[in-house]
């Protein structure tokens, strides 16, 4: 992120598309855009960008991107699609940018190879009408109330008892475990993902309704062949002809990348002080949902403000640092901890800490690409965080202590500005003092003047100081978080 203009922050934008402004320029008409006239617009004062096959004129939101100006130049005239995607595909750009929409991108007509044309157009009908007659007979299939499982690959089935339905999804995947199933019911609707590099989805509106309110969902895994079950209770003891009707993206298999986020609705049921500014909020999952974030990804939270629906990243912690590393830690599973500093002049984290216990708040599927087994090949693992960048390593680090045997050190170097910033201090020096693995090194920028610690901001002499290996040759993960400056120059 860049330093912002006064008067341009997120709220003042949401007040600009609210002031009933042009921002396209087209006086309220929407615009059919040939390629060749989206490039002409690529210039900080008329700058036009692609994303989805909807075209925005973001010149007037140049000043407002928390990434800078030169950020969104990387896109101007053009398909800024993969680019958006790659750096914060999360954002709900529809409803940041509807003011600013142009139209959508004109079709091009794809011509057949010469020679090969009537060849080709055999072959499309052939194709398309086989297409055509799978979409009848299934629309058939579902019109005579049948059995889902009976259209689709046979990846799923379903069983039921008199009290009890239960889907089976067969993975074949040899090393399954609870974080790579996530499980929502509600309304009538099952949704069932397991995630990993790919994304499969079972995703049903159900022939009549389940017990959610009386009967917490279960999900069993059999880890070693692939198998998951997730089991429900009916509300009323009947025989259900189907399972229910085939919603839009249901048996589908594709990147988890290209798969929309889904959120749900979670109970805001605790709001504890950590710092001065920073605070540790406890959501409840809905009875009806199995979701559990793998270690080293996160989770967005979406608000609606002033009509805008914003959307923002966090990771989540442990609702404290275990102790005794003799097992790993059993949570209850219905609970997401996020520890969150308040800034005075932010947007979303006001919403935040105006939200009364009781208050709902909408909560995206886990995200992220970071892998466990980066972790099991080290022996030394480095954990450099800078102020609420310690969110991503509380988790890190107990998995690092209580299930990687092959690590000799694990050390984090804790960049704060000052003593009262320093999040779990007294939580961390009781974890060094219990396990002899493990160091702890804060680093202030703006201490005290009877700081007796380090003082400095990151470098490579203070890093050259605190960074070194156990043994000569040892292997060794360095995990960085915190603002991007901090981040950035970190890697370096």
């Amino acid at each position: 992120q860049v330093p912002l203009k006064p008067g341009r922050s997120l709220m003042d934008w949401i007040r600009l598309t609210k002031s009933g402004r042009d921002l396209t320029g087209l006086k309220g008409r929407l615009i059919e855009v040939t390629e060749d006239e989206l490039a002409k617009h690529n210039k900080k004062e008329d700058c036009w960008i692609c994303i989805r096959g909807f075209v925005y004129n973001v010149t007037p939101y140049m000043e407002y991107h928390p990434g800078g100006e030169d950020e969104l130049m990387k896109a101007a005239g053009a398909d800024g699609t993969d680019l958006f995607d790659q750096v914060h595909r999360w954002v709900n750009y529809e409803s940041m940018l509807k003011e600013c929409l142009v139209g959508r991108m004109a079709v091009k007509p794809i011509a057949a190879p010469k020679g090969e044309g009537f060849k080709n157009e055999i072959i499309s009908i052939m194709l398309y009408s086989k297409t055509v007659v799978i979409l009848i007979v299934i629309s058939k299939l579902l019109a005579l109330d049948l059995p889902l499982q009976k259209v689709v690959n046979n990846v799923y089935d379903w069983f039921q008892t008199d009290s009890l339905i239960t889907i089976v999804i067969y993975t074949k995947q040899k090393d399954m475990n609870a974080e790579l199933v996530i499980v929502d019911c509600e309304d009538k609707r099952l949704r069932g993902e397991i995630v990993d590099d790919h994304s499969y989805l079972v995703e049903v509106g159900m022939y009549c309704n389940f017990a959610c309110e009386t009967f917490s969902l279960i999900v069993n895994i059999a880890e070693k062949v692939g198998k998951v079950e997730i089991i429900l209770k009916k509300k009323d003891n009947i025989h259900w002809k189907m399972l229910g009707q085939a919603l839009e993206s249901h048996n589908t298999f594709i990147k988890r990348t290209e798969r929309g986020l889904f959120y749900r609705k979670c109970k805001l049921v605790s709001k504890t002080e950590v710092t001065h500014d920073t605070k540790l909020l406890c959501l409840m999952l809905p009875r009806s949902t199995h979701l559990c974030v793998p270690v080293g990804q996160h989770i967005y939270l979406k608000q609606t403000i002033a009509g805008t629906e914003v959307v923002k990243p966090y990771t989540p912690v442990l609702p404290f640092l275990p102790l005794d590393f003799k097992e790993p830690p059993r949570h209850d599973g219905a609970h997401l901890y996020l520890m969150i500093k308040m800034y005075s002049c932010g947007l979303f984290t006001q919403a935040l800490d105006h939200l009364q216990i009781g208050d709902y708040i909408s909560v995206s599927n886990p995200e992220g690409n970071f892998k466990k087994s980066q972790v099991q090949t080290s022996e030394d693992l480095f954990l450099l965080a800078a102020g609420t960048g310690f969110t991503p390593m509380v988790k890190l680090l107990n998995f690092a202590l209580t299930e990687v045997g092959c690590l000799r050190t694990v050390r984090l170097i804790f960049f704060n500005k000052t003593e009262d910033d320093i999040l779990w201090r007294n939580q961390l020096e009781q974890l060094a003092l219990k396990d002899e693995r493990f160091e702890v090194q804060f680093i202030l920028s703006q201490p005290a003047k009877d700081w007796v610690g380090k003082q400095g901001k990151i470098s490579s002499s203070l890093l050259s100081e605190c960074v070194k290996r156990s043994r000569k040759d040892s292997k060794v993960l360095i995990c960085i978080c915190g603002p991007t400056p901090f981040t950035e120059q970190g890697v370096q």
